[in-house]
């Protein structure tokens, strides 16, 4: 790796670090210029795309560009719980709840104590599978084995 390359990976870090401190305006300039400046295809950890992709889409209004950087960073990183996160507020701002629910179905299985994960399922209301999928949610005997599987989860 070259030293172009290794300042450029540590300046992706330095954004994304302050995207997570919500200093979004300072993050966003940095990431925008690494993205400018990357010309020669520099291996950049998919999180640096999801960020990019996110602040673009919330703000500056550009939801499509946002969704394919942050459909992007998985790509690069598909094991990264993270960018599904991102990806999920992505579809979130655009209104697509039902593939944010999905996106943040798979971050949850790559990592089910991911806290930002949990943090987002918890604030769109994210509900549990039913007991026995093939049943209706309203169906009885869903509604009763779920209640059970809700008491013992809140004893341990």
């Amino acid at each position: 790796m070259t030293t172009d390359q290794t300042n450029l990976q540590s300046a992706a870090q330095r954004g994304i670090d302050l995207c997570r401190q919500g200093r979004w305006r300072a993050g966003l300039e940095i990431l925008g210029q690494i993205a400018e400046a990357d010309r020669q295809g520099t291996e950049l950890p998919g999180l640096f795309y999801a960020y990019l992709g996110y602040g673009i889409a919330r703000h500056e209004r550009r939801g499509k560009e946002g969704l394919a950087l942050c459909k992007h960073a998985i790509k690069v990183q598909f094991y990264e719980p993270e960018n599904y996160v991102i990806l999920s507020r992505v579809y979130l701002l655009r209104e697509r709840r039902g593939k944010a629910v999905k996106a943040l179905h798979q971050a949850l299985k790559l990592n089910a104590r991911h806290p930002e994960a949990l943090k987002l399922a918890k604030e769109i209301g994210l509900r549990r599978r039913p007991v026995i999928p093939f049943l209706s949610r309203d169906n009885p005997v869903n509604r009763y084995l779920g209640m059970l599987r809700h008491r013992f989860s809140q004893r341990k």
